[in-house]
């Protein structure tokens, strides 16, 4: 499979988990094309399904490594790969430290993560699979207990968490600042987790995102409404040398993951 063939394949999924993509994309692009400067995706860090072990399905798309990031509190790592075409979208991936939980997260999740045929992990297909396992609504509720990152990825398993619209590539915007006066005007819902701009030009990057719309999910006893998938937005500032800056801040993507938390 081509990253295209497998961007459209994420994007068709992700537009049924996130339904107020396909307005905010047209109101923001007007029905002409949008750059999509990076997709997220999130796994366990397990042998089997680990970042590591998925890096090899991302060299044979044609990606390689950009940068490496922790996120402490969260007991997160994610690194990002940039395509050798620039024109393809970056890929940010994290993975949750499950040697940093507790035995009764590992222990559940390592019981999901059973479920996985091995070798699965090797098609670019499985990206975009969706969730891989069964699970149980108390099995869901008890993981979002201790890590609401843990409860979105047993839930949802392999899907594109966000796409993220280029704003320097938006025409008719100039900011994310205009970008995010549009969307709420439109009544959407920003994060405002950390303030609706995480990052500024000091740090080369501005970002914001919508809050998760809530999606039905079926479980193996039953269907319930939980936090899917958000659309996020991106201004990335020139560097000393003019280009643009391609990496992430990890700050910012620390209260962006948030988009996806339970709230009241």
């Amino acid at each position: 499979m081509d990253p295209t063939t497998l961007f459209d394949r994420l994007w068709d999924d992700y537009l049924r988990h996130a339904p107020s993509a396909g307005g905010i994309h047209a109101l923001l692009g007007g029905g002409a094309p949008i750059v999509n400067d990076h997709i997220a995706l999130r796994t366990f860090a397990t042998e089997r399904l680990g970042v590591d072990a998925l890096h090899p399905l991302f060299e044979t798309l044609g990606y390689s490594i950009g940068d490496h990031y922790r996120f402490r509190a969260k007991k997160l790592r994610a690194r990002y790969y940039r395509h050798r075409d620039p024109a393809l979208p970056k890929i940010f991936i994290s993975e949750l430290l499950l040697d940093e939980c507790s035995d009764t997260l590992r222990d559940t999740v390592l019981s999901l993560c059973e479920q996985v045929p091995a070798g699965a992990a090797g098609d670019p297909a499985f990206l975009a699979g969706g969730r891989p396992w069964d699970l149980p609504w108390a099995s869901y509720a008890a993981l979002r207990e201790e890590s609401e990152y843990a409860a979105w990825l047993a839930a949802h398993g392999y899907r594109a968490n966000h796409f993220t619209v280029s704003v320097n590539d938006l025409p008719g915007f100039a900011s994310v600042a205009a970008v995010n006066r549009a969307l709420k005007a439109a009544g959407y819902a920003l994060n405002d987790a950390g303030g609706e701009i995480k990052g500024s030009p000091a740090v080369l990057l501005e970002q914001s995102s919508t809050i998760a719309d809530r999606v039905p999910v079926s479980f193996s006893d039953g269907e319930q409404l939980i936090p899917g998938c958000f659309y996020e937005f991106a201004f990335r500032y020139p560097q000393a040398d003019g280009s643009l800056y391609q990496g992430f801040v990890e700050a910012s993507a620390d209260r962006i993951f948030e988009s996806t938390d339970e709230r009241p």
